[in-house]
């Protein structure tokens, strides 16, 4: 297997290369609130939790549905500093399916 990286997608969220075993599809507005065929962003299966597990369908689409919204989120922005500094091929040692919900 080459290390190179170069046909790997870059992760919206955190700007860090996406190994294809860790692709993850984000609809920006949550299908079930009508964002069955908007736009999509490929993030980290990493990233993509995080997402979900900090806000509610509801959130997300009301206020939530651009990468710059949810990078501006305080909780996102501490996550993307933490984030940074891992490796493409992290994963969390956390095996919850779902985070906490407000």
């Amino acid at each position: 297997m080459s290390d190179d990286h170069d046909d790997w997608l870059i992760c919206p969220l955190c700007d860090r290369p996406i190994p294809p075993a860790l692709e993850s599809r984000h609809h920006l507005i949550p299908k079930l609130k009508g964002g069955k065929h908007g736009p999509i962003a490929v993030l980290h299966t990493i990233c993509h939790s995080k997402i979900h597990s900090v806000f509610t369908e509801a959130e997300l689409a009301r206020s939530y549905s651009t990468i710059e919204a949810l990078r501006d989120h305080e909780e996102i922005a501490k996550f993307i500093r933490w984030i940074r500094k891992r490796p493409p091929e992290f994963r969390s040692r956390n095996t919850s399916k779902r985070g906490r919900r407000r």
